[in-house]
């Protein structure tokens, strides 16, 4: 999709320094949660533009985008985010990414701090849907909460906050489904030794590195 202008919905507080910013769905918007999009605007006269993964369990008349920041130095872009209110226009890219959701029967979410966005909403697709779903989430300051307490009754889910207890859960957890990891390089790692210790293989994981 080339570049288009969407309008926010609503901007939500969901966890230390975390924000969920709900976009009208642009005509012709299909992602998938597990996609990311560009968001894009001018500051100071320059084009700025940065990625974040689809966190709603579909893209139906709205989607959501789960975005962290630092509130001691969270950039120019972090700023224009966080000003934003229901009724501002957007500028919107995408979708993009080959790691998403599509419909897998038995499915096991890895996700490292920003990467419970995709977490969250791959696992309420996949209860939808009437789909077995494991989400093993590993942060210090879990964010989405509700939604992870929910999601708990029809689903397996194991928040942690240190490197023992991610990979006790993924042993636990493991049983040969379809894997997906979300998170930053040093998670991925983890993650990926985490599954090895466990019998798996990252061969078939759909894997998103956030950087």
């Amino acid at each position: 999709m080339e570049p288009t202008e969407t309008t926010v919905r609503t901007v939500r507080d969901v966890g230390p320094d975390t924000v969920a910013i709900d976009l009208d769905t642009p005509a012709d918007f299909e992602g998938k949660p597990g996609q990311f999009v560009k968001l894009s605007t001018i500051i100071d006269g320059e084009q700025e533009a940065r990625f974040y993964t689809i966190s709603s369990p579909d893209t139906e008349e709205t989607f959501e985008l789960t975005v962290g920041y630092d509130p001691e130095d969270g950039g120019d872009f972090s700023e224009y985010l966080l000003s934003l209110d229901a009724g501002n226009a957007v500028t919107v890219t995408g979708p993009f990414g080959s790691d998403f959701y599509e419909g897998e029967s038995a499915s096991l979410v890895l996700a490292g701090g920003p990467g419970v966005g995709p977490a969250v909403g791959i696992a309420e697709a996949a209860v939808r849907a009437g789909n077995d779903v494991t989400v093993v989430y590993f942060d210090d300051e879990p964010v989405h909460a509700e939604r992870l307490d929910a999601l708990a009754a029809d689903a397996e889910v194991h928040v942690v906050d240190d490197e023992d207890g991610f990979r006790d859960a993924v042993a636990a957890s493991f049983d040969d489904q379809q894997l997906f990891v979300y998170g930053f390089a040093d998670f991925l790692e983890l993650a990926e030794d985490a599954i090895e210790d466990a019998g798996g293989s990252f061969e078939d994981a759909k894997v998103e590195n956030f950087g």
